[in-house]
Order: structure tokens, then C-alpha cells, then sequence
């Protein structure tokens, strides 16, 4: 890869790297040159990822930490002496019904999403800097969701407790609202930060165990089918990379139209 989506010596960080669009957003990243760091919790997940991409010859290293572990979200970003690309894609989340959900439910998912992508911006800082004077500039990206824009529809679910939990779609919201607020506070440092807001990208068995719930997911995009998980690549790669140079604060939709009707 040349031009501006190249990576070459730039350092990424990926937090989920080892899930469902996690594994193509690292791919994206590693094929287009950079070194990647593959966050998540479980370490054993991340060395199986790790080794089929230096299997690959892919430039990679795995840290294991809960990013919504604060105190060593510190500790890891403040000791990096450079970082070019941050991705916040981590989330957590039980899927509860409406009647089952606590409090302690929205608390553990805005956690994961909102304030852990804030931590990590600001424990990063430093190193995002110093990529700054390498590089001219450096790139965050927040992952949001289209529900964090519109509001799930029932009618397409089978049963209520397969819709998308409320305490998701509010959160999702919350990222890309704190994209803006970030992109507005380090815009001046030429610290770009935006958001991707995927649609419908069901996991393969989605398809063979629910066919007729994926056919309702398909009819409500304006492509008249969902996503697959590598065209997640490209929106990801020109966001991370200098393709999109004057492009900060906004969120781009991944969703085959679903949002645009």
C-alpha cells in the first residue's frame, strides 16, 4: 500500500482488537504497514491473534488490560514513547430485557465506552504528541454505533430480549457526542479525532440460525443486505491515516444506508 492510506512507522493501539470488527480494523491497520498493539482482557484470545499475524508477517504485540481499568490505562499509555493511531472500540455489556436492567448495568457500559475512550485519549496524550512532531499530525478513532444515532427497530427482532439493549445505544450516543468535544480540544495540537458508527454486521451464524431475522436486517439498509465484517477496513484505514487529513470531529457512518432513510 502507498499514498496516503500508508502506515509505514506509525504505532496504532487497538482496544477489542481480538472481536468481531476488531480483528478486521487490526488487519486494516497491519496491512497497511503499522505496528499494532492488541488490547483486550483475555490475554490467552489476544496471543492466538497475535500469532496467526505474525505468522503473517505483521508488526505486532499484545497488552491485556481492562481499558475501563483507569489507574493502568495510565500507567500503559503514560510510559509509550510514541502513538500515532488510537482506536476505542471496547465495549462491555450483558444483553438484558428492559424489565432485568440496573443501574449498574448503564454504569459498566458507559464505562467500557464513554469514559474509557476519555482516559485513554488523555493518558495518551503525550505520546500522541510526540507523533505529532514525527508525523505532522495524529488520528483517533472512536467506534460508535448507528444506534448511537437512531433508535433500534422492535418490529425487526423476534423477541424483545434479542433487541439492542437500552443500556448500548445510549452509550454509543455518548461516544460520539465525546468525539466532538475531543476533536474541538486537541483540533489546535493537529490531534484529529473521529468517530466510525457501524451498522449491521451480524456474525456468520447470524445468517444460518436466524436466516429470516437476518433477511429484516438486510431490508432495512438502502444496499438491501448487511455488512461484512472486512468492509470495515477501508472506513477505519482512511480515518487512522492521512487520507483523511482535514477530516476531524465528525462520525461516518458504516451502515449501507440504514441511518439515511
Amino acid at each position: 500500500m502507498s499514498g496516503p492510506f500508508r502506515l509505514g512507522g506509525r504505532t496504532a493501539f487497538v482496544s477489542g482488537a481480538a472481536g468481531h470488527l476488531g480483528r478486521e480494523m487490526t488487519r486494516a491497520l497491519c496491512e497497511a504497514g503499522a505496528h499494532v498493539i492488541l488490547n483486550g482482557r483475555d490475554d490467552a484470545r489476544l496471543k492466538e491473534f497475535e500469532d496467526s499475524l505474525r505468522k503473517n508477517g505483521f508488526s505486532v504485540e499484545r497488552a491485556a488490560f481492562d481499558v475501563a481499568d483507569f489507574a493502568r490505562v495510565r500507567e500503559f499509555f503514560g510510559q509509550l514513547p510514541r502513538l500515532d493511531i488510537l482506536v476505542n472500540n471496547a465495549v462491555s455489556m450483558t444483553p438484558k430485557p428492559f424489565a432485568a436492567l440496573s443501574a449498574s448495568d448503564f454504569e459498566t457500559t458507559y464505562a467500557s465506552a464513554v469514559t474509557a475512550s476519555f482516559e485513554a485519549v488523555r493518558a495518551a496524550l503525550p505520546a500522541l504528541r510526540k507523533a505529532v512532531e514525527a508525523e505532522g499530525d495524529a488520528s483517533v478513532v472512536n467506534i460508535a454505533s448507528m444506534y448511537g444515532a437512531v433508535s433500534p427497530d422492535p418490529r425487526i427482532y423476534s423477541a424483545p430480549q434479542k433487541a439492542s439493549p437500552f443500556h448500548y445505544g445510549p452509550a454509543k450516543a455518548a461516544v460520539i457526542q465525546l468525539t466532538r468535544h475531543l476533536a474541538a480540544e486537541l483540533g489546535p495540537e493537529r490531534i484529529r479525532v473521529n468517530a466510525l458508527t457501524p451498522g449491521s454486521f451480524p456474525r456468520d451464524d447470524i445468517a444460518t440460525n436466524d436466516p429470516e431475522f437476518a433477511g429484516r436486517l438486510a431490508q432495512k439498509t438502502m444496499l438491501g443486505r448487511t455488512g461484512r465484517a472486512n468492509e470495515i477496513r477501508g472506513p477505519l484505514l482512511f480515518l487512522a491515516s492521512k487520507a483523511s487529513s482535514y477530516v476531524t470531529g465528525t462520525s461516518l457512518a458504516v451502515d449501507g444506508g440504514w441511518t439515511a432513510w
